[in-house]
């Protein structure tokens, strides 16, 4: 009964035209070109590295695609138990008319050669779009991004503003801060002035939402007028030569900005938090960053208290900080779970984690997934994965356990999975529109 009930409840949830909420697609060029750009995502050179295979083979800048996947598909095999490799052959079975369980050596060349006919069509991405049943995706925008060429209806910009709270030192970044808001950088003013600038131009472009990836150690906290001012003129005059405490409050003065113009601008402001840098210098590519326990919200209690008008959709790198988000959601109006990002995202952690939201967090206060791909083709597998363990978690704990009709528990199940995607992001009531995809059946 239990397997049966949670195929109806997966088939109802597998039916729903979604929005992902955050990824770091590239409008200009969202879909993949060669398999070289699916098995190029992190995830599977850093495995690939970890289980043995040289990182100098991995980046050798003098491979062509080809040669790139031969030499990482053979090296696939101590990592087929792993998820990852799932979310591969699933792509290749649903996009490539792959019909076996594995892909090694001896069977891959005609994948290959198929994905490369297949992805060669202008429609191509476009059709990923709507196999995967997505209406639209958010981006990973830089601040000083034109948001031109693409729809912003399909491709939802996003601020991002790393650069801006912890690297406004570096020339580079303060000379594309003055490009892209057309103000000349020389105090707090005119800071405040140019960073205003860049929301009126992401929300005059559609954008839903501001974002930040913060590291364990980050506190933020408003700092005091004259503070602000040494500490940004120290920036602005000294760069990366500004003494540590100055860089520090320069930070929380621009992040406690951003968060005053998120609530100017009624956007939700993305926290994702805890990753530690650069853990593993001789990592691949993407590869080198992992969390850190010594993590704790308590960090932003002052900006949970200070801006209850602002929603933060918050992400955890992972999983041992999930109780932690769970009850911050569940006391905090204004803050939002969201997804299950990087290390947290494997079935394991993802059910004990969604379980555990979904039984404590009021139920509109849920965004149940979201991707973090970089390539189209993703949305597929992964979100395939987190509807099976939806479907199993509403079966077992809600239908079973709780004596919940079966109703009920797709009606919770399709609010965390798009309902809530659009009463967070487009509370406006501008929720978009899904006519272009109703000559699919679902």
């Amino acid at each position: 009964m239990s397997t049966d009930l949670r195929n109806r409840i997966f088939a109802e949830l597998d039916a729903l035209i979604l929005i992902d909420p955050h990824t770091h697609i590239d409008a200009l060029n969202p879909a993949s070109t060669t398999l070289a750009d699916i098995l190029g995502y992190h995830y599977y050179t850093e495995l690939a590295h970890s289980a043995g295979l040289p990182k100098a083979e991995i980046e050798d800048p003098e491979i062509d695609a080809r040669e790139k996947c031969r030499r990482l598909i053979t090296n696939l095999g101590p990592i087929d138990n792993t998820i990852q490799y799932s979310w591969f052959v699933e792509m290749a079975q649903a996009f490539f008319g792959f019909e076996g369980d594995r892909i090694t050596a001896d069977n891959w060349e005609p994948i290959y050669d198929t994905a490369v006919e297949k992805m060669s069509a202008d429609d191509w991405a476009s059709n990923v779009l709507q196999q995967s049943k997505l209406e639209a995706v958010f981006l990973t925008n830089n601040f000083d991004d034109p948001l031109e060429g693409f729809d912003t209806a399909v491709y939802v910009p996003c601020l991002r503003t790393d650069d801006l709270v912890f690297h406004l030192g570096n020339a580079a970044v303060r000379q594309r801060l003055e490009d892209a808001s057309g103000v000349s950088l020389g105090d707090v003013a005119s800071l405040k002035s140019a960073i205003g600038n860049l929301f009126q131009h992401f929300a005059g472009k559609g954008a839903r939402a501001c974002a930040i990836s913060l590291p364990p150690d980050f506190a933020p906290a408003k700092v005091s007028p004259g503070r602000a001012s040494t500490a940004v003129e120290a920036i602005l005059t000294k760069g990366g030569d500004a003494s540590q405490a100055d860089q520090r409050a320069a930070s929380n003065f621009i992040f406690w900005t951003l968060a005053e113009f998120c609530a100017e601008y009624h956007l939700p402001f993305d926290l994702m938090i805890g990753v530690n840098r650069g853990v593993y210098p001789e990592g691949v590519f993407q590869g080198q960053d992992l969390y850190d326990s010594r993590l704790s919200l308590i960090q932003y209690q002052r900006l949970f208290n200070a801006f209850p008008q602002v929603t933060f959709p918050v992400s955890v790198l992972a999983s041992v900080t999930n109780q932690e988000l769970t009850s911050y959601a569940w006391i905090f109006p204004n803050v939002v779970t969201n997804g299950h990002w990087w290390y947290s995202n494997t079935p394991t952690f993802i059910e004990h984690d969604a379980a555990a939201r979904l039984e404590a967090v009021p139920r509109t206060k849920q965004i149940g997934y979201y991707s973090d791909m970089y390539k189209l083709e993703f949305a597929l597998p992964k979100f395939a994965m987190y509807k099976r363990i939806l479907a199993k978690i509403l079966a077992e704990r809600f239908v079973v356990d709780r004596g919940w009709s079966e109703q009920q528990a797709i009606d919770l199940g399709q609010q965390v999975l798009r309902g809530n995607v659009d009463t967070i992001f487009f509370a406006d009531g501008d929720e978009l529109a899904v006519e272009e995809f109703d000559e699919f059946s679902l």
